[in-house]
């Protein structure tokens, strides 16, 4: 188990509370466990927020509760999950240290509004800053039966940002991209909370990711169908807005670095039912001009030569770029309110955040490891370029000194690399499920199609970093 002190640091340099950051740890660990379960593993699928924080977006709001959707309804019976879920919490303890006592297993069976049975779960646990006492903090666990999943679910690697986190990576079975999209638009439509239409924003401006519309309405059209409600739009969230606007800082401050603005999301549902129904693509902002010798980091990676100071202060203004708000820079002593857009890596190695100064509208750039602290504000700022910070997908640490190699080029070209680039070294992954192995040039852990050694295809999408050979 990590100790007290990761978890402070980690605090201290989000913005939030510990017991949110040490909620978050325990989290991934349970996550591994349920997926390293027999019974579990390929019948429980992960979704909800806390699958958008863990699984596809690592900058993002913290989240508490683990939501599933189970494949066998046999699986909602109170023995069952006791016995079950006693081995998870073993398989845990033995490998993170954690306290997760199995006589403070709560299981509540109950019937849901559809007239099916439904659970709810909590586990208690005792991490590295739990105060000592006897009342321990507990996790929520949602299952249901009856939900409908239109898409194949995945394995998704686990986003874990700790010092524990096994060379493997952990991992869990998940919803698919496109259908944990759609699941959070009729969840948005059917009961208008705040951390719905933060969520849904938030996938929409993800626009690397950002699946076709007409998949989307495809899914959602499904979904709504099975649970016999009308397609959400725009004009019918309209009613809900006062009582969502009261409910948006009790709901979501403490799970954010900064509390974004209701407005600022409000006002992005038009445009994005519209996307949704008309099945208009929405133009893209044009990319701030690369620098000649610089590369477009596409990736989370940063080499371990980078001060801690300065991987902090990339999270903030990766925060911020997310939900539009200025950051305010202190670099070379003085203050900069600034809108962040880009990273980028120089010829020399060192990286460099590309800005616009939100007083002058001019564009600036600053050198990561000269930036002395970053701290996000409550301003807004309408994005004049596309925002190029908030790529999705944890990817493994490279070995010290070894710059990443995921980049774009100055055409602006994904996967081509100027020839000065194309010999170096090999990176070899790992794919979590099959554990073969992959040889790469490009820091990049996402896999191709491939076989199983059983002789079926192997559901593993990422690899993990195992070695680099020179």
């Amino acid at each position: 188990m990590i100790d007290k002190r990761d978890i402070l640091d980690l605090a201290s340099s989000l913005g939030l509370l510990p017991n949110v950051v040490e909620k978050d740890y325990v989290l991934g660990w349970i996550l591994a466990g349920i997926y390293n379960h027999p019974a579990l593993v390929d019948a429980w699928v992960f979704k909800g927020g806390t699958c958008l924080k863990k699984c596809f977006f690592e900058t993002y709001r913290f989240s508490e509760d683990l939501d599933f959707s189970l494949r066998d309804e046999a699986h909602l019976d109170a023995n069952f999950l006791q016995n079950t879920l006693s081995e998870v919490m073993e398989w845990v303890s033995e490998r993170s240290g954690l306290t997760l006592p199995p006589d403070q297993i709560g299981i509540d069976i109950y019937q849901n509004p559809r007239g099916n049975p439904s659970c709810q779960g909590k586990i208690a646990y005792r991490g590295p800053v739990t105060p000592s006492g006897k009342t321990l903090p507990k996790i929520k666990l949602d299952l249901t039966a009856d939900e409908k999943l239109v898409l194949p679910a995945v394995v998704s690697p686990v986003f874990h940002p700790y010092r524990d986190c096994p060379e493997d990576g952990l991992w869990i079975k998940s919803y698919a991209y496109a259908e944990a999209f759609a699941e959070k638009v009729r969840a948005l439509g059917e009961r208008t909370r705040p951390r719905d239409l933060y969520d849904v924003v938030n996938l929409y401006r993800h626009v690397e990711n950002r699946p076709s519309a007409a998949v989307l309405r495809n899914v959602l059209e499904q979904k709504c169908q099975y649970k016999s409600i009308p397609l959400p739009t725009a004009n019918a969230l309209g009613t809900h807005r006062a009582d969502l606007e009261a409910q948006w800082e009790h709901m979501l401050k403490h799970q954010l670095p900064a509390l974004p603005p209701v407005d600022e999301f409000w006002n992005s549902l038009p445009e994005i039912f519209n996307w949704i129904m008309s099945g208009t693509e929405v133009p893209q902002r044009a990319r701030m001009e690369l620098v000649s010798g610089e590369f477009l980091v596409r990736s989370r990676v940063l080499p371990l030569t980078v001060p801690a100071r300065a991987r902090a202060a990339l999270e903030i203004i990766r925060f911020a770029a997310a939900n539009h708000l200025c950051v305010d820079l202190l670099y070379d002593k003085k203050v900069r309110r600034i809108e962040p857009y880009s990273l980028r890596q120089t010829g020399e190695g060192n990286f460099v955040l590309h800005a616009i100064r939100s007083d002058s509208g001019e564009p600036r750039s600053y050198r990561l490891d000269r930036i002395q602290r970053a701290s996000v504000t409550a301003q807004t700022f309408s994005p004049r370029y596309l925002i190029e910070l908030t790529g999705s997908g944890p990817l493994p640490v490279p070995q010290p000194g070894i710059p990443s190699r995921n980049v774009v080029n100055n055409s602006g070209v994904r996967g081509q690399k100027n020839r000065s680039t194309s010999s170096g070294p090999v990176y070899v992954f790992r794919c979590g499920v099959c554990k073969k192995t992959f040889n790469r040039k490009s820091m990049n852990g996402m896999l191709n199609p491939h076989k199983h050694p059983k002789g079926y295809p192997c559901s593993g999408r990422y690899g993990t970093l195992v070695r680099t050979k020179y």
